[in-house]
């Protein structure tokens, strides 16, 4: 048996000792906190010549497909598929003698609705990127928690809305009321919401390089991926990874991968859920939850992160929880009234252009059908026959 020093959770035992990266437990979906038993042997267990499968015909074709998806028709992926196997030939050259070098990142700022700044990169580089991720993702997927669930199969945020409906109701024991309960939503419980203060901008290199340095021995790959974060210009060196690239949300996976198993393995929370960096923790005490926001806080401090001080806090299960673009209570689900506005802002603008013949009708359904996956997870049935009510016939 392996007893888990709490001392090894220290940024300088990440590249070392520490053994929170490498096990592979509570991935039953109950979410049970079972008996850690692993055979100290198995703890650093490591992945060696990763290279060669990196630039593999085999996996830079997969990995073009996948870049290709739902592109097909842009003229960049036109043209790079019109000279495929040449092209295909120079990168595998490029990565195979260690030449490969992306190119800079073309930066641009959307408002959809809040304001980011989105780096984009070539195509080219965006097949390396998934190249990358082919090969990584197999290896360290086993070991993220069961209740992680952004950029993983069959995850998303409906089955996390769904998660926490289902732990919704075990810590409230099927919705017991609260004395002198004010409505039918006055269920008894806490839960603990929280934010990473920007966190693509301030995750550090070094410590994620030293995540992935734990179960990846292949010096080559290791050197791909740090060239490829060390192509992101930021205003801190060293600091952030780009919003757009593919391989960011991985890397923010990865490198949350290790609160996650702060919170289940130490704090031994069992009603967690995280999606990038929104995390909650459910429980039926108000003091627990805020035991566990201080030792977050300062483990936090290990990764060089913070909460955002506007977004996190501790919250009565009663009042309704805004969980990714949903307002939970226990016997049903609200859109939120914000994105309520930035969706009917955006149909009116569409609905124009359909009328000036900029779009088609096609390009209109199959916003609305995009939106309607999203709205019918909540209740709002007269609302979306309200908006169909709207479209031009």
């Amino acid at each position: 048996m392996v007893k888990i020093n709490e001392d090894a959770i220290r940024v300088a035992g990440f590249y070392a000792v520490s053994n929170y990266a490498n096990l592979n437990c509570n991935r039953n979906s109950d979410n049970s906190n079972s008996t850690l038993e692993i055979a100290q042997g198995h703890i650093m267990k490591t992945h060696k010549h990763l290279y060669k499968e990196l630039y593999s015909k085999e996996n830079l074709i997969l990995a073009f497909k996948k870049a290709r998806k739902g592109k097909s028709k842009k003229a960049y992926v036109i043209n790079f598929e019109s000279s495929l196997e040449n092209n295909i030939k120079s990168l595998q050259y490029d990565l195979k003698n260690n030449l490969y070098r992306p190119h800079k990142l073309k930066k641009f700022i959307i408002r959809d609705p809040k304001t980011r700044t989105i780096h984009a990169s070539i195509f080219r580089d965006r097949i390396v990127h998934h190249a990358i991720i082919n090969i990584l993702q197999p290896i360290l997927e086993n070991k993220f928690i069961y209740d992680s669930f952004a950029g993983r199969k069959d995850k998303g945020t409906h089955q996390a809305v769904k998660r926490f409906e289902y732990f919704l109701r075990k810590v409230s024991a099927n919705g017991r009321k609260i004395k002198q309960p004010l409505n039918n939503n006055s269920i008894r419980g806490f839960v603990l919401k929280a934010d990473i203060k920007h966190y693509f901008a301030t995750m550090d290199q070094e410590i994620l390089m030293g995540i992935l340095s734990k179960n990846i021995k292949d010096e080559e790959l290791i050197n791909v991926v740090k060239i490829v974060l060390e192509n992101f210009e930021s205003d801190n060196l060293g600091m952030g990874v780009p919003l757009g690239n593919y391989t960011s949300q991985f890397f923010a996976n990865v490198y949350l991968n290790e609160l996650d198993h702060f919170v289940k393995h130490k704090l031994k929370a069992k009603y967690y859920i995280r999606y990038v960096d929104d995390f909650v923790i459910l429980h039926k005490s108000r003091e627990v939850l805020e035991e566990y926001f201080i030792r977050i806080h300062h483990y936090l401090k290990n990764l060089r992160l913070e909460l955002h001080p506007e977004k996190s806090g501790i919250y009565p299960l009663r009042n309704g929880i805004t969980f990714l673009g949903y307002r939970i209570f226990y016997h049903y689900k609200l859109l939120r009234k914000r994105n309520i506005k930035y969706f009917k802002n955006k149909l009116q603008h569409k609905i124009e252009l359909h009328n000036e013949g900029l779009i088609d009708k096609e390009h209109l359904d199959s916003f609305l059908v995009g939106w309607c996956g999203y709205a019918k997870f909540a209740n709002t049935h007269n609302f979306r026959k309200k908006i169909i009510n709207m479209l031009p016939l």
